[in-house]
C-alpha cells in the first residue's frame, strides 16, 4: 500500500526557512511555531490547535502523496499512512508534540485532505445544528437552539475560500467575483449559502445548516414538545389522506425538518417529484424524483428556475409535488397543479402566521405577471390549499408549531381561515425558557368526515377546548 500511496517523482521538501510568517487573531504577524512556545492543549473537540502547522503541512504532504489513488482508499488507510510522515515532518521541524497531539494533527490533517478542514469536527457533532463562518477567524455554532463562539478558525482568506470551493464544485456550482452568492449542499444533504467578496465587505461568510443523520420523525418531534400528541395524529392523517398543506414560519423555525415528517405518511405506492433551490428534503418513500434549479452560467444563460421545474413535473406523471419553498412566481403554477388533481402536495412558505401566509402567496402569484384579479388569485389560494401549518422560533430556542388553520373558502373578497389547534404561550419559567400548552380552539376541520370514508378517523376528543393537548 505504501508504494503506491507516494508519488514516483521526487518530493520537493518544504525547508524550514520557507515557512510565512503568519497572522494571529489580532492582525499582528508572528513567526512559525517555536520549539519553546508554549502550546495550550485543547479545550474541545471543536477547538482544534495546529492551523498553522496543518497548512504547512498539507502543502508538504500535497508533494508527497500520490493523490490519485486517494479515492479508492479507506479514511483509516490514509491516515494510517499520514501518520509516519506526518510523525517524520514534526521531527525534522521540531513540533514538540505528544502522542495525542500527533493523532489530533493527522486526523486534521486527513480533514484538510478529504474532508472539509476546520469545520469537519462541527460536521461530525450532532448537537450542532448551524455551522455560520464569518470571515476566517470567526465560526459560530448553533447548539439547543442557542449560538456560541468557537476557538475554530482558518490561517486566512485563502484557506477558506479553498474550503469553499471545494463544497460549491461538488455540486457543479460556481463562486467568484462575478457570481459572489451561491446555495449549495453537503454530501449529506445540509444545505450551505455563501457569500464572498465583493458582496461580503469583512471577508467570505458561510452559512450551514446542518440536517441530521437521521431524519426526525413527527413522534420525535412530539418527544421535543415541538407539537402535541393530538396534532401530530391529525396532520399524520391529513397526509395520508392527501389534504394540500403549506408549513409557514421564519428562517429556522424547522419548516423543513416538519416537512420530512410529513412526508413519511406518504403511501409508498405514490409517485412524488420534489423541486429545490439545492436539494435537502430526505423523503423516505421508493419512488421519489429529486429535481433541482440551475443558476445561469457567466454569460447570464441557461438557468432553470422554480417555476420551469414545476412546469416539467407536471408532465412527468406525479401522484404529489412537493415544493422545498415557495419564493416567487412558482407559487401559481404550484396552485395550478393542486388544482389539477395533484391533491396532498406540500410546500414551504416563509411567513409570520397562517394569514400573513396567504397574503404572500397572493404577492407571489402577482410576480408570474399573470393578468388575474385579486379575487381571483384568492380563489385559486382557496380552493388548492386545504391546511396552513405556523411555526414559531421561540426566544429561549425552542421550535413549535404555533397554529394549525384550515382554509375554508371565502367570503365576499376575504379568504376564510379558522385556527384548530394552537400553542398557547403562559410565561417564562426560571430557566428562561418559554412555558404554554397546546389546545384545541373547539373548531372541527370539515375534512374530517372526508378522512373517516378513508379510514383514517381522528378522536373527536383532540378537538375538545377544555383539554390539554
Amino acid at each position: 500500500m505504501a508504494g503506491r500511496f507516494f508519488r514516483k517523482e521526487k518530493a520537493i521538501p518544504i525547508e524550514k526557512e520557507q515557512d510565512h510568517e503568519l497572522l494571529t487573531l489580532d492582525g499582528k504577524l508572528e513567526k512559525p511555531l517555536d520549539i519553546n512556545e508554549e502550546r495550550r492543549p485543547p479545550e474541545s473537540h471543536d477547538a482544534p490547535d495546529f492551523v498553522n502547522e496543518r497548512v504547512t503541512l498539507h502543502r508538504y504532504l500535497i508533494d508527497k502523496i500520490n493523490l490519485s489513488i486517494l479515492d479508492t482508499m479507506e479514511e483509516d488507510e490514509i491516515l494510517d499512512e499520514l501518520r509516519p510522515l506526518v510523525r517524520a515532518y514534526s521531527k525534522d521541524h521540531n513540533f514538540p508534540l505528544s502522542s495525542s497531539e500527533l493523532e489530533s494533527l493527522v486526523k486534521d490533517i486527513g480533514d484538510e485532505m478529504l474532508g472539509l478542514g476546520p469545520i469537519e469536527p462541527l460536521l461530525d457533532d450532532d448537537t450542532v445544528s448551524d455551522i455560520l463562518i464569518v470571515g476566517p477567524r470567526t465560526v459560530y455554532v448553533e447548539r439547543f437552539g442557542k449560538l456560541e463562539n468557537t476557538k475554530v478558525r482558518f490561517k486566512d482568506e485563502d484557506h477558506l475560500m479553498r474550503i469553499i470551493n471545494k463544497i460549491v464544485a461538488s455540486v457543479g456550482r460556481r463562486v467568484d467575483e462575478s457570481s459572489p452568492l451561491v446555495d449549495a449542499r453537503l454530501a449529506d444533504g445540509s444545505r450551505v449559502n455563501v457569500a464572498i467578496r465583493p458582496v461580503a465587505v469583512d471577508g467570505p461568510q458561510v452559512s450551514i445548516r446542518k440536517f441530521a443523520k437521521r431524519p426526525y420523525s413527527l413522534d420525535k418531534l412530539v418527544q421535543n414538545n415541538t407539537l402535541a400528541h393530538g396534532m401530530a395524529q391529525l396532520l399524520s392523517a391529513a397526509v395520508e389522506g392527501k389534504i394540500s398543506i403549506v408549513v409557514s414560519g421564519g428562517t429556522g423555525s424547522g419548516k423543513t425538518t416538519l416537512l420530512n415528517a410529513l412526508s413519511s405518511f406518504i403511501p409508498h405506492d405514490e409517485r412524488m417529484v420534489t423541486i429545490e433551490d439545492a436539494a435537502e428534503l430526505q423523503l423516505q418513500q421508493p419512488h421519489v424524483v429529486r429535481l433541482e434549479t440551475r443558476p445561469p452560467t457567466v454569460d447570464g444563460r441557461n438557468e432553470i428556475m422554480q417555476r420551469d421545474l414545476v412546469k416539467n413535473a407536471l408532465r412527468m406523471r406525479p401522484d404529489r409535488i412537493i415544493v422545498g419553498e415557495v419564493r416567487g412566481g412558482e407559487a401559481f403554477d404550484m396552485l395550478q397543479a393542486m388544482n389539477t388533481g395533484h391533491e396532498g402536495s406540500m410546500s414551504t412558505i416563509h411567513a409570520n402566521s397562517p394569514r400573513d401566509a396567504i397574503s404572500r402567496m397572493e404577492q407571489m402569484v402577482g410576480m408570474a405577471g399573470m393578468p388575474m384579479s385579486q379575487t381571483a388569485i384568492r380563489s385559486q389560494i382557496t380552493s388548492a390549499i386545504d391546511l396552513i401549518i405556523q411555526l414559531d422560533r421561540l426566544r429561549d430556542g425552542t421550535r413549535k408549531i404555533t397554529s394549525i388553520s384550515e382554509i375554508t373558502g371565502m367570503e365576499g373578497d376575504v379568504v376564510q381561515l379558522q385556527e384548530i389547534m394552537r400553542f398557547k404561550r403562559t410565561g417564562v419559567d426560571d430557566t428562561g425558557r418559554v412555558t404554554g400548552e397546546f389546545r384545541a380552539t373547539g373548531i372541527r376541520p370539515t375534512f374530517l368526515d372526508d378522512l373517516a370514508t378513508m379510514g383514517l378517523p381522528v378522536p373527536l376528543e383532540y378537538f375538545d377546548p377544555s383539554k390539554e393537548l
